[in-house]
């Protein structure tokens, strides 16, 4: 159903660029009949909007193009943590999650609030959200980091300047099933004679069996019943949970490489400034993109950081593989 909605998504984008299209055409055909300044200037500017519209999808589409990693289409588990700076610190944590939410309620996600902890005062110390939707992982990856506010603290009687740290991290929502599915191809089969204490029929038939899953190289045996059908089909379980228990080790390493990315919530540390006094600006240290209007950036409007991180990210693995 979440590959559905994505599919849906796209064709959606394609009929309303396909429209936008339609009428800039129109209006340039009006602009080129009309005899009236005025009419013409009209159609004019209609037209304009209509191309920055459009433009918008085609940029929305290309960052979703971008989203080729493993679980970039996947949900997302997103968790707020309040850093250096005290009470600011845990009213900045409130406000990045009101941010995450906000994005999300754009892109048409649905999410579940899992866990919350309030400040001592204000704000929140930290929180977690569940995230579902198509891309969800993919595009709120680029927030992880810690964020930097510069404003006028409302908790500071003298009306001084203060400095807050908090951070966003976010992995994957992988589903817990792992499902095993073995080729019979992908596996060497060998039989040979038990070695147990058994009567004649121990002795004298190939009842054990030696189970090779020739891509991992794992390799298991039985040798307790004295069929070996009975014994084949002991050994199969025994190799799916093997099997099992290796994928639940990558996927722990993988989660382990992600983690990897959390850095101290602190001076020097931060990806992105929110600077809301004695000027007023959003600046992203991983790509340069600045903004003067965080008041929209801080209602969700994070499409342009996002598209500009994945862009270098892409770059960097491009330039990694040649």
């Amino acid at each position: 159903m979440r590959e559905r909605r994505g599919l849906s998504g796209q064709l959606e984008h394609l009929a309303r660029i396909e429209a936008g299209l339609d009428d800039i055409d129109l209006y340039i055909e009006m602009v080129e009949v009309s005899d009236d300044d005025d009419e013409s200037a009209a159609a004019l500017g209609e037209a304009r909007a209509a191309f920055s519209a459009s433009l918008r999808i085609i940029e929305g589409m290309e960052t979703e193009r971008m989203l080729g990693g493993e679980h970039d289409k996947a949900g997302a588990i997103i968790t707020v943590n309040s850093g250096a700076g005290g009470t600011d610190s845990q009213d900045w944590a409130e406000k990045l999650l009101r941010m995450i939410l906000r994005f999300c309620e754009r892109k048409g996600f649905s999410v579940e609030l899992t866990d919350h902890q309030d400040g001592a005062e204000a704000g929140i110390k930290s929180a977690e959200v569940r995230v579902d939707g198509l891309y969800a992982y993919g595009l709120l990856k680029a927030e992880i980091g810690v964020h930097r506010l510069v404003r006028v603290s409302p908790f500071d009687s003298a009306g001084r300047r203060h400095t807050a740290f908090a951070s966003i991290h976010c992995i994957p929502d992988l589903d817990d099933d792992i499902e095993i599915d073995l080729d019979e191809k992908d596996i060497k089969t060998d039989t040979y004679r038990s070695s147990g204490a058994g009567g004649q029929h121990d002795n004298k038939t190939d009842s054990a069996i030696s189970l090779t899953h020739i891509p991992t190289g794992v390799v298991v045996a039985c040798q307790n019943e004295r069929s070996q059908h009975k014994n084949k089909a002991t050994a199969m379980k025994i190799l799916r949970a093997k099997l099992y228990d290796l994928e639940v080790q990558a996927r722990e390493k993988e989660m382990d490489a992600i983690n990897a990315q959390k850095r101290e919530i602190a001076w020097g540390s931060q990806i992105r400034s929110y600077v809301l006094y004695p000027y007023r600006l959003v600046k992203d240290l991983r790509t340069g993109v600045e903004r003067t209007d965080p008041e929209t950036v801080l209602d969700g409007d994070l499409d342009g950081f996002i598209s500009a991180y994945l862009l270098q990210e892409g770059d960097k693995a491009s330039g990694a593989e040649a």
